[in-house]
């Protein structure tokens, strides 16, 4: 009699969300909790400001075969001549590996937040601009711990078909412009890891 062979049919990677700060590791361990989605949010993977550190992190995803979405933002580019190189560097080696996703915003992602509330794609030449702006929809935001932890502002922010409304708009902004985000690139990917 034949031995039966099982075939153990492999489950595809789990995204890893490797993030500047805390803005970025609050903001998607509430959307996972809210929205059931399949990814890797490790601390270890956040706080890491720099082209150099970020390139560390993804190859530490690589190298477990999984699927790095990387997300910083590029304000630091405007300022920073040898950053701004090091970024260039960095997007140019990921450029077509469908492993690595790279979503930077400009000036921040307080950029992509806004869009749940506001079409705009003004010019914010920093991060504390867009905060301002950010402001008048969800006075209360504060880029400390206390605040970030809440899950009730990414809830209230992503509710009632603003997530999708945002992900529209910045899809058809021109990342040329002087503000914009790729973050919305990274829905996709992760909306088919649900549990």
């Amino acid at each position: 009699m034949p031995r039966k062979t099982s075939l153990k049919q492999r489950r595809s990677p789990i995204p890893t969300i490797i993030g500047a700060g805390i803005t970025e590791q609050w903001y998607f361990t509430h959307l996972k909790a809210l929205r059931g989605y399949r990814v890797k949010i490790r601390p270890r993977f956040f706080g890491t400001e720099t082209a150099a550190g970020l390139d560390k992190k993804i190859e530490e995803v690589l190298r477990d075969e999984g699927i790095a979405i990387c997300v910083y933002d590029a304000d630091v580019s405007t300022w920073n001549e040898a950053e701004r190189k090091k970024i260039a560097t960095l997007q140019k080696k990921y450029d077509g590996n469908a492993s690595v996703l790279l979503c930077d915003s400009m000036p921040s992602i307080e950029y992509w937040f806004l869009l749940h509330y506001k079409h705009t794609n003004r010019h914010f030449g920093t991060s504390k601009a867009v905060i301002k702006e950010l402001r008048k929809y969800l006075p209360q935001y504060d880029k400390t711990e206390q605040f970030l932890s809440n899950q009730k502002w990414v809830e209230d922010m992503s509710g009632d078909g603003r997530q999708k409304s945002a992900c529209e708009y910045a899809a058809n902004t021109d990342t040329s412009s002087s503000s914009y985000t790729k973050v919305q690139g990274l829905f996709p990917l992760i909306e088919q890891s649900r549990n």
